[in-house]
């Protein structure tokens, strides 16, 4: 599944005449809502945690090279091999390479929006290389062949009917949309290609500097079996993943589950930290970390965006956003969608392909409410949106309006002559009609124009009142 920030327009458009997608968004967004807000009810020391998260990620990233230098260190004396990747394709051809060598033919996956990030799928099914998700979700949106529509539910576009009609087709089996079934045939597939593959690849939530290893955190047991049958375990991490030490994990792990899944924990915690195989007769026989830039270094160097690069992708601000509620994740057109994803758009692949996706936002500040790590999103969409004005990106008539009320508020006269005259000229109009603006009142009331303007009201409310109005 192709898709591009470029083309968000058309994609908003799509989803929006799609009922079925719409349905099943609302009704997800609306459930995780909820039951988020019950729990966070329930935790009087919230708001504390939020706060002590927010300053251990900002201590490890105004610090990033210092913790990158002493968790390569750790890991490289746990048995580890630390690779280090500064873009996708770096970080795909390191992997290639390691395939190569151990002549791994089949691959299996957890969930990892970092390689979905780095194309890695394609790439590997290109080099003759099997790559299967083994996370239900996005097992499910890889046999159709799309991209994960959310951070935490990649598949959560899509109804149990719409399950019941792909594994039909998709797997030859008797069609029923009963979830315990749909899970028993899913289990069924997965499990013969764990005990086939040759390699396990997974994503991390946390690399812990002091230790060298990393924490996975997951319901399904998948990641566990993705890490401990296949010889070979690779993890791809963002050079951001960092956290001191183990002590600060579980200030983590109590937020997490609470807005990613509304969890007051995850069912298994997974702690990477060397090759167990020959140690203890089982898990894998080598394990590579492979570290991956792709643009983070570019964040880093912005005092305020910086603040970004402090996301767990919990998905929290997703699912109350209202853009994200009607739209869906596809409609942002890359593997980071919603909130977060359109600040991070623009600051990875540029303004000149993110250029629409800052301003996918009504600027509520919902997402800064429920973000576990405070960050301050509508803040950075405004400094995102002025990166694309000044760059010159934004559109053509936007720019040629606010070049004409540059003009206009220069010069009182023809200001007001400007604000005066669609006043009058609604007078023409039928007096229920509102003023017809080409491209706009297609789709959205823009009201009626008052006849007699501010000032002359202005005026009229001090003469009535005898004394200046202000």
């Amino acid at each position: 599944m192709e898709l591009s920030p470029l083309e968000t327009k058309k994609y908003i458009h799509k989803a929006l005449m799609d009922d079925n997608l719409r349905a099943a968004v609302d009704k997800a967004t609306a459930s995780s809502v909820t039951s988020r807000q019950v729990l966070v009810d329930q935790i009087p020391y919230w708001e504390h945690l939020r706060h002590k998260t927010h300053s251990i990620k900002q201590k490890v990233i105004e610090n990033l090279d210092s913790y990158l230098q002493q968790f390569e260190s750790a890991a490289k004396e746990n048995g580890i091999h630390v690779h280090w990747a500064g873009d996708a394709e770096e970080a795909r051809q390191i992997i290639l390479d390691l395939a190569k060598k151990n002549n791994v033919r089949h691959v299996v996956k957890s969930k990892s929006l970092t390689t979905e990030e780095i194309r890695l799928n394609p790439f590997l099914q290109e080099n003759g290389i099997e790559a299967l998700e083994t996370d239900l979700g996005e097992y499910i949106v890889q046999l159709m062949g799309q991209i994960p529509s959310h951070l935490i539910i990649p598949a959560m576009h899509l109804s149990r009917k719409d399950v019941g009609k792909l594994f039909h087709e998709k797997l030859g089996v008797e069609y029923t949309e009963d979830p315990p079934k749909l899970l028993r045939i899913a289990r069924a597939r997965l499990r013969e290609k764990f005990l086939s593959a040759d390699m396990g690849i997974t994503g991390a939530n946390f690399a812990i500097a002091e230790s060298g290893s990393i924490a996975i955190i997951e319901n399904e047991s998948n990641i566990h079996h993705t890490i401990s049958l296949p010889k070979i375990h690779v993890a791809v991490m963002g050079i951001e993943k960092l956290i001191p030490s183990l002590t600060e994990l579980p200030y983590f792990l109590k937020l997490l589950p609470v807005s990613a899944t509304s969890q007051k924990a995850s069912t298994y915690v997974n702690i990477v930290g060397e090759a167990s195989r020959e140690k203890h007769g089982e898990g894998p026989k080598e394990v590579h970390f492979i570290l991956l830039d792709n643009g983070r270094s570019k964040i880093l160097r912005d005092p305020q965006l910086r603040e970004t690069l402090f996301c767990i992708r919990c998905g929290a601000c997703l699912n109350t956003c209202p853009i994200y509620q009607q739209i869906g994740g596809h409609a942002y057109g890359w593997v980071y969608m919603g909130p977060i994803g359109i600040t991070l758009i623009p600051q990875y692949l540029g303004e000149s392909v993110g250029k629409y996706s800052p301003f996918l936002s009504s600027l509520c500040g919902s997402c800064y409410k429920v973000c576990p790590m405070r960050i301050n999103i509508p803040h950075h969409l405004l400094k995102l949106r002025n990166k694309v004005v000044e760059k010159k990106k934004s559109l053509l008539v936007e720019r040629v309006a606010m070049n004409i009320f540059s003009m206009l508020a220069q010069h009182p006269k023809l200001y007001r002559f400007a604000t005066w005259f669609p006043g009058k000229l609604q007078m023409l109009l039928p007096k229920e009609q509102a003023f017809p603006a080409p491209g706009y009142t297609r789709e959205r009331a823009l009201g009626h124009f008052d006849s007699k303007g501010f000032r002359k009201r202005f005026y009229e409310m001090e003469g009535e009142n005898g004394k200046s109005a202000i």
